[in-house]
């Protein structure tokens, strides 16, 4: 049985018993659709998001640092692409981390997995697609997430585009907060569900939108519509995904309820996924963040590496799939 067969009959309680809406009703179905996913979701963020806090609080900054230097590269751009699926990409954190990692020595390659792996690969989003797909598709999302982050970030490196940072990066010495090693068990349990609870409060609402979009997708999309539009017969449907994903923004977990409600009008799920990374990992907001520590051409070279990863993504679903 499903596991969350339980919130599917809460969702159907909710819906159809407390809010009499009539079953089988266009409108019915989008309301149930929000309940349900909405549950879920919320579910899904708060054991993730606390775990990964807990997991966070035994990695210190100047560890994580010294794991990825004086080894061969490609393993620091391993090690850094796995970082960048648990660090959140915000300018609070993406951008200082960036300058503390590029001050300590590490070399920018192995910097730009980060760079390019905490975008794509959301570990909220891979928790999200594996309770709402299965297995194969969060660990697909996963694998290709990190490996076109291993291998652009290596790429960047044997470049040599150091001269393409800005200037003042180089000069800032970055001030890490060491983690407290003294902290008991029960104190980082503690922490990790005040950040948990903090950090539900700033995302969900974003959440809510997001499904609340994702079932009016659901019930009022014409059935063949997108199929058409952007079906397995259109070559150009993953391209075409992206560019639509780039002006909007959007975290993944918001992204996901969209996602699921366009494949499930008949999008192909690399379609549907290409458009999720571009909302997430080239949206403009990311863009102007990322500027203040790159130089415009190097962020050109960022943006169309990135951009054709992403395409690539989204054609290897579709093939797979």
């Amino acid at each position: 049985m499903d596991i969350f067969y339980p919130i599917q009959i809460l969702a159907d309680w909710i819906t159809y018993s407390i809010l009499h809406f009539v079953k089988g009703s266009i409108l019915g179905g989008a309301v149930d659709f929000f309940v349900n996913d909405s549950v879920k979701i919320f579910l899904l963020l708060s054991v993730i998001i606390f775990a990964v806090s807990v997991i966070r609080s035994y990695l210190p900054p100047e560890k994580t640092k010294k794991w990825l230097t004086n080894r061969f590269e490609i393993v620091g751009n391993i090690i850094a692409a796995l970082i960048g699926i648990v660090t959140p990409f915000c300018s609070c954190s993406a951008v200082p981390l960036f300058i503390g990692l590029v001050e300590s020595g590490v070399p920018l390659g192995v910097t730009f997995s980060y760079l390019i792996s905490a975008p794509m690969v959301n570990e909220v989003a891979a928790v999200m697609l594996l309770g709402l797909f299965g297995p194969m598709i969060a660990l697909l999302y996963i694998v290709s997430g990190v490996a076109i982050a291993v291998i652009v970030g290596f790429i960047l490196g044997r470049l040599k585009l150091e001269y393409l940072v800005e200037d003042y990066v180089w000069k800032i010495k970055a001030n890490c907060q060491t983690v407290d090693i003294k902290k008991t068990f029960t104190d980082r349990l503690r922490e990790a569900y005040q950040y948990t609870l903090d950090l539900i409060k700033k995302v969900f609402p974003y959440v809510l939108v997001g499904v609340a979009a994702g079932a009016l997708v659901h019930g009022y999309a014409p059935e063949n519509l997108l199929a058409k539009i952007a079906g397995k017969g259109n070559l150009f449907a993953v391209p075409l995904a992206v560019l639509i994903g780039v002006p909007l923004y959007s975290n993944a977990a918001g992204t996901i309820p969209i996602v699921k409600s366009l494949i499930e009008k008949g999008l192909p799920i690399g379609t549907a996924l290409a458009f999720m990374m571009s909302v997430t990992a080239l949206s403009f907001p990311e863009m102007i963040i990322l500027r203040k520590v790159l130089k415009p051409k190097l962020l050109a070279i960022y943006i169309a590496i990135l951009t054709i990863g992403i395409i690539f993504t989204g054609y290897l679903f579709n093939w797979v799939l």
